[in-house]
């Protein structure tokens, strides 16, 4: 809805161009604030929503809660423990960990429209990266279409967040295993030799 976006916005409404994601779909579920629902124990039940699904969203989806006057200052005190997000961001784009927030960014994550989620720690994988063994941190997506799994990929990357400049970062594939697959089948696909 920015101004500079209207050429953008009109062929968009006239149907000159396709956009994705569709600005509708991407409005409706790729705003953060959802997660402040979907990770509300108490409200999903209220909802009616099975046990087992609230437990699965739960589980899956860090704690999340808007950042607004009424917690800025609670919400500093803890900020370690939580990862600042633009509501409407993507991309890593105006996201901070707490951890490394300083006051000016705090002023601005004040004036705008934010969350803050339970920071969990990324998981680690350990690559060979020109001759030398080392760490990257992984973030694994499942992209979906029409409510359809289309791929898994996995980003590596160091830093605060995902980024696709890191030394040996980028995407990476993901095996998918059956539950009784051995990890020596994986080691094999991982070598080639699979």
């Amino acid at each position: 809805d920015r101004p500079e976006h209207s050429a953008l916005r009109a062929a968009y409404l006239d149907g000159s161009v396709v956009v994705t994601p569709n600005p509708h779909v991407h409005a409706k579920f790729a705003d953060k604030r959802n997660l402040t629902l979907l990770s509300d124990t108490a409200l999903l039940q209220e909802w009616g929503f099975d046990r087992a699904i609230v437990d699965t969203l739960v589980a899956g989806i860090p704690a999340t809660e808007r950042v607004d006057e009424a917690s800025a200052e609670r919400l500093w005190a803890g900020r370690r423990q939580f990862f600042f997000k633009a509501a409407g961001g993507y991309g890593s784009k105006a996201a901070y960990r707490g951890d490394k927030l300083t006051k000016s960014v705090w002023a601005e994550i004040l004036e705008s429209d934010y969350v803050a989620q339970a920071y969990v720690r990324p998981s680690e994988r350990t690559i060979r990266l020109d001759g030398e063994t080392v760490k990257r941190k992984i973030d694994v997506r499942l992209y979906t279409y029409d409510g359809e799994p289309l791929v898994a990929a996995a980003r590596l990357y160091q830093g605060q967040t995902t980024n696709m400049r890191t030394a040996g970062g980028g995407f990476a594939p993901v095996l998918l295993m059956a539950a009784d697959d051995s990890p020596q089948d994986c080691d094999r696909c991982a070598t080639g030799e699979a």
